[in-house]
């Protein structure tokens, strides 16, 4: 996508293009976390289901900010955001919610996956930006990981016991 839009920021046109193209990958990839753990909030059932449809509801917020400020962070760049449900799906490298999962340890074990896979690519993602000299976006990708591990241990703790 380039950079269709100018702006005053002192990063090199071609590296602000590569970040761009980070952050809409992102995006997508935060984008498609946050609708998988509002759709295990609607639908996780079992004797857990009170506290696991709130704590899904408070994660779900959590990423949902993440998403915002990743779309800001890409346009102030001079990027255009690509943030439609379609353009989600189309390019997320979340690992789709398994069909016919509700019971609750069983949404919690598929949702610590896909948290954990974007943990992941989150950690890359601060590698690329810091590589490219952008330590704004590295400290925006820093934020999103400790947020998404933080996540990731409420996950894992209702795993273990």
């Amino acid at each position: 996508m380039g950079t269709p839009f100018s702006t005053r920021i002192d990063i090199a046109a071609d590296k602000r293009e590569k970040l761009i193209a980070l952050l809409n990958q992102h995006l997508a990839d935060t984008f498609d976390l946050m609708s998988q753990t509002k759709f295990a909030h609607w639908n996780v059932k079992g004797p857990n289901f009170i506290a696991l449809h709130k704590l899904f509801d408070e994660l779900t917020e959590t990423v949902e900010d993440h998403v915002d400020e990743i779309a800001e962070r890409l346009t102030a760049l001079g990027g255009v955001a690509m943030g439609t449900v379609r353009h989600a799906a189309a390019a997320s490298r979340t690992p789709e919610f398994p069909a016919n999962t509700h019971k609750g340890m069983d949404v919690v074990a598929a949702l610590a996956d896909r948290y954990a896979a974007v943990g992941k690519l989150t950690r890359e993602a601060i590698d690329k930006s810091d590589a490219l000299g952008d330590k704004d976006t590295a400290d925006l990708f820093t934020s999103i990981s400790r947020d998404i591990d933080q996540a990731l241990y409420f996950l894992e703790a209702h795993l273990h016991g």
